[in-house]
């Protein structure tokens, strides 16, 4: 989609942060009170791989031996981000079917603002930072096989044609470590950690970013959200009802 004909379709509205900085709290407070201005859905632009996967160990009988091969698995695809080898033939075809959902959900936010609906993305596609979250998981300059070597390349096509779409206004939840590890116990601190210490340095394209601090009370945060895009929402010619 050419981003210049979507200047008449309603706001697109993303919610970035680190996990357990509130995203999908504040996502579904906000389509609510959005829905004053009008039709409003929400959508999740993540791939959940990491839910995906505490889903599925947290299955009878079968969980205990998922768990820690959905584990060593992760360890791989977070050993090919930190390297320049480009993963063997299995990591990298689930690595890209993790991407075919997430354009498959992004094809649906299309269809959703298309139909007239202003837009909550909880989450968004991003290639400020190289294998970061939000991002593509390969590299394109990886050494690898030949075959490897084309899914990256279709991934990394995915995500510029994702990221040509510039949200109307980004809203940056900022969390500090320990909140974060409080809300969010089963994730590693040291992901965490990077996913804080990348969170500022996302750009999306040049969109406008209102940062608020998520470690604050929910009201004081929900509060600064419906502040920032009430101020787009009056720009962009809505009154809510």
């Amino acid at each position: 989609m050419n981003p210049a004909k979507t200047a008449n379709l309603p706001p697109l509205i993303a919610i970035v942060g680190c996990d357990g900085s509130g995203k999908s709290t504040v996502s579904e407070e906000l389509l609510r009170w959005l829905e004053g201005y009008g039709p409003a859905a929400a959508v999740h632009l993540g791939k959940q791989q990491g839910n995906t996967g505490r889903s599925l160990a947290n299955l009878p009988l079968v969980g205990k031996w998922l768990g820690p091969f959905i584990e060593r698995k992760a360890s791989t695809v977070r050993k090919y981000r930190t390297t320049d080898r480009a993963p063997d033939t299995f990591p990298a075809l689930v690595m890209y079917a993790f991407t075919l959902k997430r354009v498959r959900r992004y094809r649906r936010m299309l269809a959703l603002r298309q139909q007239g609906r202003i837009i909550i993305a909880d989450r968004y596609p991003q290639l400020d930072v190289p294998s970061a979250f939000d991002g593509p998981d390969m590299t394109v300059t990886a050494q690898g096989t030949r075959f490897v070597q084309s899914l990256a390349r279709r991934e990394q096509a995915a995500f510029e044609w994702m990221t040509s779409l510039r949200p109307d206004l980004v809203i940056r939840l900022n969390v500090d470590l320990d909140t974060a590890h409080a809300r969010k116990p089963d994730h590693r601190r040291e992901a965490l950690k990077r996913k804080i210490e990348i969170t500022p340095q996302l750009k999306f394209g040049g969109a406008p970013i209102a940062e608020i601090d998520a470690s604050q009370p929910l009201a004081t945060v929900l509060a600064a959200a419906r502040t920032a895009v009430a101020q787009l929402m009056e720009k962009r010619g809505y009154t809510r009802s």
